[in-house]
């Protein structure tokens, strides 16, 4: 796999990650008071392992650091541009300058190909009235 490959793959852990991490630490968050005015909040429910629920976060943040060195050595691992901006701005006009010769040579191959067309649909059209003409009427 190539590098922008694995760049967009890891981007798209790191995605994964932070969704579950936030969805995991909402869904075990202990209810909270938000005002005197209302009851108190029922007490958390005790079916999981306290330990577990404490140690999750954790884990989680851990796996989201390594997700994001390695996204940094990806980063790092990049090959650096040869010649600064101005070969960077140079090589962009000779790929400008190349992709409009080509977009001609497209739209004068479709421009012959639209024409061709035509011909070919006047010729269909002239064969089926001869064809018609042919037919002798009951």
């Amino acid at each position: 796999m190539d590098i922008i490959s694995q760049l967009q793959e890891q981007v798209n852990t790191i995605a994964a990650l932070a969704f579950n991490t936030f969805g995991t630490l909402q869904r075990d968050a202990p209810p909270v008071r938000l005002s005197p005015n209302y009851p108190e909040p029922p007490p958390a429910n005790p079916t999981e392992d306290s330990t577990s629920v404490a140690e999750q976060p954790k884990q989680m943040s851990a796996a989201f650091v390594k997700a994001a060195k390695q996204f940094d050595a990806l980063v790092a691992a990049l090959p650096l541009s040869d010649g600064g901006e101005e070969a960077q701005l140079k090589r962009i006009a000779e790929l400008q300058a190349e992709n409009d010769a080509v977009g001609q040579e497209l739209q004068k191959q479709l421009e012959a190909a639209e024409k061709e067309l035509k011909q070919v649909q006047e010729l269909f059209n002239q064969a089926t009235d001869n064809c018609l003409n042919l037919k002798k009427p009951e």
